[in-house]
């Protein structure tokens, strides 16, 4: 069913990987440029990569078991998106590349809290399955 608070979180993690990568920088250079996620393409990668697994995962409603595997997966996939950032940010000494970390850096953190209240609207939803099951 579409109806559910699950669909919710999963567009609002599919519209925070995918649109706000275009709003938000990733990080100012020394020179003073704003880097964006356009302009790295593994991190651009990564984050529509990340949008979308997420509307994917709304479409397989009526496995919930596959679609709670795909949630995972996602939040992985946004694990190892934050240790890049963590490693490009960490990696320069002395600040040389980066001279300034923008908030961008944090929204596959936003996408982990999103998709990890869809994946506990899932499991709810098996356990009521399970009980309705358990009644007949």
């Amino acid at each position: 069913m579409l109806q559910r608070i699950q669909t919710i979180y999963l567009l609002l993690a599919s519209a925070v990987s995918g649109g706000l990568i275009f709003v938000f920088h990733l990080w100012i250079t020394d020179s003073g440029v704003s880097v964006f996620a356009k302009d790295e393409l593994l991190y651009l990668g990564l984050f529509l990569a990340s949008a979308i697994l997420s509307l994917v995962t709304i479409f397989m409603f009526k496995n919930r078991k596959s679609q709670f595997v795909l949630g995972r997966l996602n939040i992985i996939l946004n694990f190892i998106l934050l240790g890049f950032f963590v490693y490009q940010s960490l990696n320069v000494s002395g600040e040389t590349a980066v001279s300034e970390k923008g908030i961008g850096m944090l929204l596959p953190i936003v996408s982990i809290v999103l998709l990890a209240l869809a994946n506990k609207a899932i499991k709810k939803d098996e356990e009521l399955v399970k009980s309705v099951d358990r009644l007949r």
